[in-house]
């Protein structure tokens, strides 16, 4: 299936975020409501259903961070999650950013997707898992313990 003529982005108010998607990449409401109130949130939309979304905050004038971004499981595996990160990666750029931001685990289908699209290691926060999260966060039967940190320069 064909996306790209198809999506529609659109900014939406973080009080009406779909919670359900953020909830699919991050999986703890705690969490998300941390940075909700503070960051942009934009949907994607096919035919009138949303089907993506994704969080964007500003650290800084130059400097943003992507703090969610997801898609229905039912359409993962179709390059929808790409169209998503190259909207935010433009979004980000026209809002005057020099530099774009992200976390994530140290393993998995999350990190080979963002350095796909150009991301590279910065740091890595020790026990970022442990720490935040009351829950085990598991992929592939292995346990998230460290986020790594990763940027795109423009």
């Amino acid at each position: 299936m064909s996306f790209g003529q198809q999506l529609q982005f659109r900014l939406t108010p973080a009080r009406v975020a779909p919670i359900d998607l953020l909830l699919e990449a991050d999986p703890s409401l705690a969490q998300i409501q941390t940075y909700l109130p503070t960051s942009t949130c934009y949907v994607a939309e096919q035919e009138g259903q949303t089907v993506g979304v994704y969080l964007l905050m500003a650290r800084s004038k130059t400097v943003f961070e992507l703090m969610n971004i997801a898609i229905r499981p039912s359409l993962q595996g179709q390059g929808l999650g790409t169209l998503l990160l190259n909207h935010a990666i433009s979004t980000a750029r026209e809002l005057g950013a020099q530099r774009l931001e992200v976390g994530t685990g140290t393993f998995g289908d999350q990190l080979r997707f963002y350095q796909r699209a150009g991301f590279r290691v910065y740091a890595v926060d020790r026990d970022f898992f442990l720490d935040h999260y009351t829950e085990p966060v598991c992929e592939d039967g292995l346990q998230h313990k460290d986020m790594l940190r990763l940027a795109i320069d423009f």
